[in-house]
């Protein structure tokens, strides 16, 4: 007596697709706190906007007054954090919300090294 092929078992079955995978794993985030995530994010980078600009500042006081390539990319990775997260809230993913918080991270630390 033999049994039918299931579709899982049977030899012309597709593969399942990253994304199946992908929502099958228990430990992701599901979409609502990866939004959360995000908006915390740019409170974040908030912060961090305001940190870049005090270290300019203080560096333009104290320093030889003229900002440097490393203040600009400070400005430039608080921004592009920004974006980020604006893209994090609009299509949730966790990729977006890491490079949000990379970037609002680096900000200050760039404005520092000038």
């Amino acid at each position: 007596m033999t049994t039918p092929d299931t579709p899982a078992t049977a030899p012309d079955a597709p593969a399942p697709d990253a994304s199946a995978r992908r929502a099958a794993d228990p430990n992701s985030p599901d979409a609502t706190a990866l939004r959360v995530m995000a908006g915390l994010g740019l409170l974040l980078v908030a912060v961090c906007g305001v940190a870049v600009m005090a270290v300019t500042l203080t560096d333009a006081v104290s320093g030889d007054g003229v900002g440097g390539g490393f203040v600009r990319a400070g400005f430039w990775a608080v921004g592009l954090a920004a974006l980020a997260g604006v893209a994090a809230l609009a299509v949730p993913g966790r990729v977006l919300v890491a490079a949000q918080y990379v970037l609002a991270l680096a900000g200050p630390l760039l404005a520092l090294m000038d």
